[in-house]
C-alpha cells in the first residue's frame, strides 16, 4: 500500500490537527501529495505541516461550522496549486449521553459537524471537480453509522444520516469522473472522546478504554489512503468490532443482544 500514487495532487483533510486526519495527512504526503490541512487549532496544524515539510503542506485554519469560513477555505484551497484533487471530511464530534439526557442544543451541535459540515463543504467544493472531470469525495463516517450503539444516539444518528447522503451523492456522480468513498472506521486510538459531547452540550474532558485500546491511527491511515487511491466506494477500518456490520445483516437478534452491552467505559 505504498508508493507515489498522489504524486503532485492536492489533499484537501479535515480535521487534520491530531488522530486519524493528521495520520492520514502525513500517509497521502508519503505517497507524493500535496496536502491542506484544516482544523480549527492553527498552532497544532503548524505542527503537522512542519513534520510533512513546508513546501508540501498548506495550513489552512477552518471551523467546519462556520459558512462564511467554509466558502472562503473553498477558494483559498483551489488558488493553491490551482486544484483540488481529494477532499477527506475527517473533523467529526463524538456522544457520550443518554438520549433522554441530551439537550435539543446537544443534538444539533453533533449534527452541525458530523453532517451538514461535511456536506456543506463538499457541495462548495464540488462544482470545481465536476469541471475538471476528476476528483475524490471522500468523508469518514463511522461503524456506528450502521451499528448503533447506547450513549451515542445522536452521534449515530449523524452517522447514518452521512452514508445516506454519500451514497446517493456517489449514485449521482456516475460517470462524472468524480468519485466517492466513504471511511468506516471502528475504535480508533484518538484523543476524540476527550472532545465527546455530553448531555449538555459540553466536552467529556477525558479517554475512555473502547476509543484508548483501539487500532493506532498509523496504521489506519494506509487504509485510508489505499481505498481512496484505489476508488473504493466504501472501507471499513479497525478490529474485530468491524465485523459487527456483517453480524448486524445475518444475525440482526443477536446483534441486538450484544449492543446493549456495549455501554461506553
Amino acid at each position: 500500500m505504498s508508493g507515489q500514487r498522489f504524486q503532485n495532487q492536492v489533499v484537501w483533510v479535515t480535521g487534520a490537527s491530531s488522530g486519524i486526519g493528521r495520520a492520514t495527512a502525513k500517509a497521502f504526503a508519503n505517497e507524493g501529495a500535496y496536502v491542506i490541512l484544516s482544523a480549527r487549532r492553527e498552532e497544532a496544524l503548524t505542527d503537522v505541516a512542519e513534520e510533512i515539510g513546508p513546501h508540501r503542506a498548506l495550513v489552512l485554519p477552518l471551523d467546519v461550522v462556520n459558512a462564511d469560513a467554509r466558502t472562503q477555505a473553498v477558494k483559498d484551497a483551489i488558488a493553491w496549486k490551482g486544484h483540488v484533487d481529494v477532499l477527506l471530511n475527517n473533523a467529526g464530534v463524538t456522544q457520550r449521553a443518554s438520549a433522554l439526557e441530551t439537550t435539543e442544543s446537544a443534538a444539533r451541535k453533533i449534527m452541525d459537524v458530523n453532517f451538514f459540515a461535511p456536506v456543506e463543504l463538499t457541495r462548495a467544493l464540488l462544482p470545481h471537480m465536476l469541471s475538471r472531470g476528476q476528483g475524490t469525495i471522500s468523508v469518514v463516517s463511522s461503524v456506528t453509522g450502521y451499528v448503533a450503539t447506547p450513549m451515542r444516539s445522536t452521534y449515530a444518528a449523524s452517522k447514518h444520516a452521512i452514508q445516506g447522503y454519500f451514497n446517493a451523492l456517489e449514485a449521482e456522480l456516475h460517470n462524472t469522473g468524480v468519485n466517492v468513498t466513504l471511511i468506516l472506521p471502528g475504535y480508533i486510538a484518538t484523543p476524540i472522546t476527550h472532545a465527546a459531547v455530553t448531555a449538555d452540550g459540553s466536552p467529556l474532558g477525558e479517554a475512555q478504554q473502547d476509543t484508548a485500546s483501539g487500532m493506532p491511527p498509523e496504521e489506519c491511515a494506509p487504509v485510508i489512503v489505499d481505498a481512496i487511491a484505489k476508488k473504493k466506494r466504501e472501507q471499513l477500518v479497525g478490529g474485530t468490532e468491524i465485523y459487527g456490520v456483517y453480524l448486524k445483516r445475518f444475525f440482526p437478534k443477536l446483534t441486538a443482544q450484544i449492543v446493549r452491552r456495549a455501554v461506553p467505559k
